[in-house]
């Protein structure tokens, strides 16, 4: 019997999930599918009931639902009760566990060109599910401080106590009052430049002293990317994230070995 999987969010359209995980699939020969499945806002109780009643065997969770979610899971993993926020469910024996592997996946990049965290202040913009992740995963790596500018400056400010309560010491700003030197890392955690927007702070500043991290990964090179790289800066990209968290929810339900280099080969071909 084929086993289904999908990822839920709105807008959905542009999700890569399907390609990646699919051709996962087929280069281990698993008999599976994996399908996107638009929730809009306000309807994913019963999305999530419908997805319950087709027996679904995993799902991802992207924008905007990550938080919203774990109202509807039955159990949360330890990073999940941690960050408040879920991106990935596994359906076992009829009971939703929700996980998080966006924290590890974000990590995994910066990890991989060797880049120390530890002691090192930190710009996010952004303030949803993929910022409380990424917040919880600069506080495991010991950064000294982050800055977390938004256009609601209420939900910075709510996400600046998260921080704190992780013990890192934390502000928030508005994106008016943003000056990029005073960073090592700046991370885009939202979903401004998925259409082409500009990036929402003042960013001439940057230079080759700092780590330029957009976890949005369509288009490839949003603005602040290509403006970044223009400065020299060191650029890390969205499609990164994607496919580390991809490989950690593929062993998540399956208990195997993501194939990586299929999973990367078929998303660098989708742009």
């Amino acid at each position: 019997m084929t086993r289904t999987f999908a990822v839920i969010g709105d807008p959905i359209d542009h999700s890569l999930s399907p390609n990646i995980h699919n051709a996962a699939f087929k280069a281990l020969n698993l008999d599976c599918t994996y399908i996107a499945y638009k929730i809009p806002k306000g309807e994913l109780k019963e999305g999530i009931e419908s997805l319950r009643k087709i027996k679904i065997s995993g799902f991802n969770v992207t924008i905007p639902h990550k938080v919203e979610v774990i109202k509807y899971l039955d159990e949360l993993s330890e990073e999940c009760k941690i960050i408040g926020a879920s991106n990935t469910v596994s359906n076992e024996n009829g009971k939703f566990i929700g996980y998080n592997t966006d924290m590890d996946g974000f990590l995994e990049p910066i990890k991989n060109r060797n880049i120390g965290i530890s002691g090192e202040s930190v710009l996010i913009i952004g303030a949803g599910g993929a910022a409380r992740a990424i917040i919880a995963g600069f506080a495991k790596q010991k950064a000294s401080k982050i800055t977390i500018t938004n256009r609601t400056l209420e939900n910075a400010q709510e996400l600046a106590r998260f921080a704190s309560n992780l013990g890192i010491k934390s502000e928030s700003i508005t994106l008016q009052e943003t000056d990029v030197s005073k960073y090592k890392f700046i991370i885009n955690a939202t979903s401004v430049g998925l259409k082409g927007e500009q990036c929402p702070i003042p960013i001439k500043a940057i230079n080759a002293n700092h780590v330029v991290y957009d976890i949005i990964y369509m288009p490839m090179n949003t603005d602040l990317i290509q403006q970044s790289k223009k400065n020299s800066a060191t650029i890390i990209y969205g499609y990164e994230m994607l496919l580390a968290q991809a490989a950690l929810a593929f062993k998540i339900w399956h208990n195997l070995q993501a194939p990586y280099e299929a999973m990367k080969k078929v998303l660098l071909g989708g742009f």
